[in-house]
Formats: C-alpha cells, sequence, structure tokens
C-alpha cells in the first residue's frame, strides 16, 4: 500500500472513531435526560377467594435527581401508571448532598397524594441513621417529615397489608454495612435477615424491600415471595445478552444487575435506578420506573 494511501486509511479510522465517540458521548447525555416505564406481570403463586389484580410501582436510587421542575415529569409518568401501592427500595437521596433531601421529601410529599407509599432504606439512609453524630441528625429530621406526609417507614420493619382483597406483608431490610463494602463484601444468610426482620409472615404474599439485590438466595430462603432491589444502577454500562458491567463495589458483570429473576415460584426484580452516584454515566442503560401486575388466582366456586 502507498504511503498516500495508508494516510487516507488513517483519516478515515481517524474520522470514524471521532464519530464512535460523540455518538457514545450523546447517547450518555440523552439516557441521563429521562427514564423508561418498565411492566411486570407476576402470577401469585396460590389461589385467593376475592383478590384482585393489585398494580405496585417501584422506585429505587433517585439520588435527588429531578426529571422536569419538582420532579413533574416523574410523578406524571407514576400517575398514570394509576398504582395501588408505590414502594420504594432506598437511596432517594445522597448521604454527602443535603439538598438531596429536600429533593427527595417534595417527591414523597407528592406521591402519597396518588396512593400509599412505604419506604425503606438504602445505603445512604441507613449510613446516616447509624452514624447520627457524622451527619447532624440529618435522618432522623428526613423521616420525621416523610412520616408527616404520611409515608409508612419501614427501616427493619414489617406491616401487614390487604392489597385489594390479597393478604400481603411488606418489610423493609437493611443489611450489615460490611455488605456493602468494596472488594471484600461479606455474605449474608438468612439468619441475619431473621435477626433483623423476624420470621417471614406465613399465610401472606412477603414482600420484601431489600436495597442489594446480590443477597436474593438469602432473601428467598428467608421466606420473600417478592424480592424488589435496586443499588447497582443497571450496571452502568449496559451489554446485550450479559446484563450490567460494574457495581458500585467495583465488581464486574453482576448476576442481578436488573430484570426479573425466578429461583422456583419466588421471584426478584431488580430496578435499574432512576438516578447516579459518583459515576455520572448510563450508556445502553436507562433509568427506569417499575411497574408490576400482581395477579391473583381466584378458587373456584363450585
Amino acid at each position: 500500500m502507498r504511503r498516500a494511501d495508508r494516510k487516507t486509511w488513517k483519516e478515515k479510522l481517524a474520522v470514524l472513531a471521532g464519530v464512535g465517540l460523540f455518538s457514545l458521548i450523546l447517547e450518555i447525555w440523552r439516557e441521563l435526560q429521562g427514564f423508561v416505564i418498565r411492566r411486570f406481570r407476576i402470577q401469585l403463586p396460590y389461589k385467593t377467594e376475592k383478590g384482585e389484580a393489585v398494580k405496585l410501582i417501584f422506585l429505587s436510587d433517585l439520588h435527588g435527581k429531578q426529571y422536569g421542575k419538582r420532579n413533574q415529569e416523574l410523578i406524571a409518568a407514576i400517575a398514570k401508571e394509576r398504582p395501588d401501592y408505590i414502594l420504594i427500595g432506598g437511596d432517594l437521596l445522597t448521604r454527602n448532598n443535603e439538598s438531596t433531601e429536600r429533593t427527595a421529601l417534595g417527591l414523597l410529599q407528592r406521591l402519597v397524594k396518588i396512593c400509599p407509599v412505604y419506604l425503606a432504606n438504602g445505603n445512604h439512609e441507613q449510613r446516616m441513621r447509624m452514624k447520627p453524630e457524622e451527619y447532624q441528625g440529618r435522618y432522623e429530621r428526613y423521616i420525621r417529615k416523610a412520616e408527616s406526609f404520611g409515608v409508612h417507614v419501614l427501616a427493619n420493619e414489617t406491616e401487614d397489608c390487604d392489597m385489594k382483597g390479597i393478604p400481603a406483608a411488606i418489610s423493609g431490610l437493611e443489611i450489615p454495612l460490611a455488605c456493602y463494602a468494596h472488594f471484600h463484601s461479606r455474605n449474608l444468610e438468612s439468619a441475619d435477615i431473621k435477626e433483623r426482620l423476624g420470621k417471614a409472615v406465613r399465610g401472606r404474599y412477603q414482600i420484601l424491600l431489600a436495597h442489594s439485590p446480590v443477597y436474593f438466595d438469602a432473601y428467598v430462603k428467608w421466606g420473600a415471595d417478592l424480592v424488589l432491589s435496586g443499588h447497582l444502577h443497571g450496571g452502568v454500562i449496559g451489554i446485550p445478552k450479559f446484563g450490567g458491567l460494574i457495581t458500585p463495589q467495583a465488581k464486574l458483570f453482576p448476576k442481578y444487575s436488573g430484570g426479573l429473576h425466578r429461583k422456583g415460584k419466588r421471584i426478584g426484580i431488580v430496578s435499574r435506578g432512576l438516578g447516579t452516584h459518583t459515576v455520572n454515566i448510563r450508556l445502553f442503560n436507562p433509568a427506569e420506573v417499575v411497574a408490576v401486575t400482581l395477579n391473583p388466582v381466584k378458587s373456584e366456586v363450585v
């Protein structure tokens, strides 16, 4: 190949590389501006006499993000789904950014006008709760305000709930902070969950809000029928057929970066989250609101 031809090819490759890089940057910017509604339909594993279909909205990892002024776009999209309950899996705020608390509270104040709201803690809220001196009591003020709106706060607590004839129990779990450690996170056993929440409720559809999806097997062994998690932000970059690329704990190719997972009749749904933290990137990994419809199997009348 002549020198002039080699120079031409190098120039073409440089142009292609530049166009590719610009396209990736543009796609990252686009994904950071919006969100999708990802819908799931689940059939309950047992029969009921009078239960009706129930629509749940699950939110996770907002980290103070706003979609439109005062999150109007997010609230409108949720209201359009006509949910019966809104469940939140934690990290509505970012512990090192006090302004995110105001954003979270503004959202909660509006969500309770749509339907009942149940709020569990993520690792950010949990650290604030467990270290009140370091965070100047911000968690306690945040939670008191949320409760004053009528939000059901579940910090290692369970509430029974009759969902349109479906007997259910909703639990919010805090796992040990060491489970969130980078590189050397500790294991979690079902006994750890029992220590915090007691036994899973029998005779009710047990919903568990557990921020980290990494310990799905332990949640199922404890007795959860439906596990709703987030935390991994979809793995930051989505890879077709492989899932997410990396976790906040710097682990590659996480098993539970998003979507629906089954273990027998038990189900886990992992949200890819609504915001970002530390690394402000989303690529082939749009932010999402999760909508879950629970369909009961009605007992036959003879």
